[in-house]
Parts: structure tokens; C-alpha cells; sequence
């Protein structure tokens, strides 16, 4: 009973020093990415992830075959590679110290972070609408945005930018330290596997409505939970943020616009990014060539303006650094009931 009773003394001591690692990884990726950000001049994972991606279609998209099916294969190849590759570094990296494993861990948290990626990139919209560029800032805006920029008004472009900053608040921030504090880096990179696959093949076009229909409803799934937990959050976020923003307002638009869009999903933070900054967001826009008629999100309190970009990137950050908060209090909690 003794022996027992230190036997259950040791684990528990031990469980508690593997989440002190573990959170001590999860604060250390975050730091990472609000300093380095995306570093071009070294292999990003996603980015490797992207070619595997755009190496399997090559493979195995076909015409004249279901390409649902073939779709679904994809989908399953890459989430496999992406999980066996994945655990098996940071297993090794654990099994040769256990420095080495927090180092691995804090790396592969900070790659699946867009923080300061989403900062700088929008923000270079928003140096050249300051500086009166349009040509510069349709340019800019092309790099963060999947639709046609060649036509865009100057205020189109602002509101470009500002829907991608509020989407990508939950795709790239939020959801992916939603999986890191659950299920790791192993999770995270999961979704990441899947979020890319829905960036580069789940769009509703003669090529991909086939094969690229598993990768859409996967990602729809994934992120369903996730997006609802980052409108919640921009919502605080938007009470704390300053005169800039209405909390009450974005909570109101919110109930009202969360579901004003195809995806289940998109309109959650962009919803509450509208009503917070009191502009109306969303409308008709060409893909491809072709006009998407969508709904509008918000309401025109307000001309949009430039520094809309900066406002919405400021509601970004406090946004991820309550889901930090949370995260971390949520893994000391969930390791302190499982022990």
C-alpha cells in the first residue's frame, strides 16, 4: 500500500514536470513567431507540405475518373506522411534529451503559427495605400487573398486585406494553437495538412469541385469549434481594444452575419470584425474570372478606411494573446484532472 501510495506520488510528479515542458514549449513557439515570423530564406513545413500537395494532384488527378475518390486519397496520403513525419521528430528529439524534444516542440509551434506573417503582409497593403499606390497595394493584397485583385477600388483593397486578417485570425492563429495545446504538434501540423490542402485544391471551380470536395468538408469540420471560440475571443478582444472598436457591436453583428457565407465557417470573425470597426465587408467578388455573389457582412457605420488594415491587425493580436492565455491555463488544467 505504501509503495503504492509513493508509486502514484512519483507519477504524478512526473506528469506534472511533462506539462511544465510541454507548456514551456507551447509559450515558447508563440514568442517565437511574434518575433521571427515566416524567415523565406529557410524550408517552411507548410511549404513542403504544399509541394507534396501539388505533387500528389499531379499524380493523381483524372478527368474522366472520380476524382472524389482520387480527392479522398489525397487527402489521406498527406494527412498519414504528415503525422508519421511529425511524431517521429519529435519523438527522436524527446528520446535523445529532453531539451532537445522542448526545442523540437517549441519549433514545430512556431511553424504552425502565422502571427507576424499575417502582420507584415497586410501591413504592406497598408504602406502602399498610405503612400497612395494603388497598382502597389493590388499587388500586395494579391499575395493574402484568393480572389481577383487586377479591379479593385481603393476600398475594395482595404476590405480585402481586413477579411483575410479576420479569416486567417482563426485558420492561421487560433485553430492551430487550438490543436497544439490539445494534441500537440502532431495535431497541429494535422490541420495544417489539412487547411493547406483546402487552400490549394478545396475551391468551388470546374477543376477542383470534385477533388478538391474532401479536402473542404475536412477542413469545414476542423475548424467548425475553432472559429467559434475565435468570434467569442475577437468579441472580448473587441471590448478591450480601445474607443476603435465596439464590443457591442460586434457581438450584435455577429448574431446576426455569422452564417451570411458558404463556408460555416468564414463568417465567424469576420462578422465580428465588421460590426467591431463598424464597416460592412464581404459583397460580390471574381474568382477566376467569375463573379461570386455573396451576402453582405456588417453594417456601413463608418467609411472604410486605409487604417481599417491596422485597426483589424491590432484586433488580431489581442485575440491571440487571450487564446495564449487560455491555452496555457487550459493544459495545466486538463493535466491536473488526468493525474
Amino acid at each position: 500500500m505504501l509503495q503504492a501510495g509513493f508509486g502514484a506520488d512519483n507519477r504524478f510528479k512526473k506528469d506534472m514536470i511533462n506539462m511544465i515542458y510541454h507548456a514551456i514549449a507551447f509559450l515558447t513557439g508563440f514568442i517565437l513567431d511574434l518575433i521571427l515570423g515566416d524567415p523565406y530564406i529557410f524550408p517552411h513545413p507548410v511549404r513542403l507540405i504544399g509541394r507534396m500537395i501539388s505533387g500528389l494532384e499531379i499524380t493523381l488527378y483524372n478527368e474522366k475518373k472520380n476524382n472524389v475518390f482520387r480527392g479522398g486519397i489525397l487527402v489521406v496520403i498527406v494527412i498519414i506522411l504528415t503525422m508519421t513525419v511529425t511524431a517521429f521528430i519529435l519523438v527522436a528529439a524527446y528520446k535523445i534529451h529532453v531539451y532537445a524534444g522542448m526545442f523540437a516542440e517549441s519549433v514545430m509551434t512556431y511553424q504552425i503559427l502565422a502571427i507576424k506573417c499575417l502582420r507584415v503582409e497586410s501591413m504592406k497593403v497598408y504602406y502602399c495605400l498610405e503612400k497612395k499606390d494603388i497598382e502597389g497595394a493590388k499587388e500586395a493584397v494579391s499575395m493574402i487573398v484568393g480572389r481577383d485583385t487586377e479591379n479593385l477600388t481603393e476600398e475594395e483593397i482595404v476590405k480585402a486585406a481586413v477579411e483575410t486578417v479576420a479569416e486567417n485570425t482563426s485558420d492561421g492563429i487560433i485553430a492551430p494553437m487550438i490543436y497544439a495545446a490539445a494534441g500537440g504538434p502532431v495535431a497541429a501540423f494535422i490541420y495544417k495538412a489539412v487547411n493547406t490542402m483546402d487552400s490549394m485544391i478545396g475551391y468551388k471551380n470546374e477543376r477542383y469541385l470534385y477533388f478538391g470536395r474532401f479536402a473542404a468538408k475536412l477542413d469545414d469540420v476542423l475548424n467548425f469549434i475553432p472559429a467559434r471560440i475565435s468570434a467569442f475571443l475577437m468579441i472580448i478582444a473587441s471590448f478591450i481594444g480601445g474607443s476603435s472598436y465596439s464590443g457591442k457591436r460586434a457581438y450584435r453583428i455577429y448574431k446576426r452575419d455569422n452564417r451570411k457565407h458558404a463556408s460555416p465557417n468564414s463568417a465567424q470573425t469576420e462578422s465580428v470584425c465588421a460590426g467591431a470597426l463598424g464597416i460592412r465587408l464581404a459583397g460580390n467578388a471574381s474568382y477566376f474570372g467569375k463573379i461570386v455573389e455573396k451576402e453582405w457582412i456588417g453594417d456601413s457605420v463608418k467609411k472604410v478606411e486605409y487604417v481599417d488594415i491596422k485597426r483589424t491587425i491590432i484586433l488580431m493580436y489581442i485575440t491571440a494573446f487571450l487564446c495564449e492565455i487560455l491555452s496555457l491555463l487550459s493544459m495545466c488544467t486538463i493535466y491536473k484532472y488526468l493525474v
